[in-house]
């Protein structure tokens, strides 16, 4: 670009348009998770969305590894004086009340990391869009069964993040 095209913005105006993205993103996977749930029930619906987050998940960890950005640093997460901050993601997924199909989403964080590194993974000590009131994290060591079932084909690997699992079981049991 030359001086004369270049146009700069601020800072809130670009988290802002940060945020809109990440909130069409929220819808899509709801809406995607949605029509898969409504289609084959639960837990047909449940294993289709974390197979293609497994998918999602590695093709993250190979961009990422490759050079490229993992999140953005600004707008993904919303600031807030009053506590620590809230992912976009999961405002929407609260916001619509489905906290089911939306927290799917987050797998994306053990899996990731398993991608790139299957000897540890980053899992939710506290989770949004789950309940609680923001997200926080923890990298951890993985087991064999974690390993196991995250690269395998078409299994239920919903327990390598605990936090999340918890959720699923007791929703499960309902």
């Amino acid at each position: 670009m030359t001086e004369a095209t270049e146009e700069m913005v601020p800072l809130s105006e670009a988290e802002n348009e940060v945020k809109v993205a990440t909130q069409r993103l929220a819808l899509l996977h709801l809406a995607f998770g949605r029509v898969l749930v409504d289609e084959f029930g639960w837990e047909k619906g449940k294993q289709l969305i974390m197979d293609a987050i497994k998918e999602y998940a590695r093709r993250v960890a190979e961009r990422t590894a490759a050079g490229h950005q993992s999140l953005p640093k600004y707008g993904f997460w919303e600031r807030r004086e009053d506590g620590p901050p809230i992912c976009e993601l999961g405002k929407i997924v609260k916001e619509y009340d489905e906290m089911d199909i939306g927290s799917l989403y987050c797998l994306i964080d053990p899996a990731k990391i398993m991608w790139a590194n299957p000897e540890e993974k980053l899992v939710h000590i506290k989770a949004l869009t789950v309940g609680d009131d923001c997200c926080e994290f923890e990298t951890v060591p993985t087991t064999e069964e974690d390993r196991e079932d995250l690269f395998g084909e078409s299994r239920d690997w919903s327990h390598v993040d605990p936090r999340l699992h918890k959720y699923y079981v007791e929703k499960e049991k309902k």
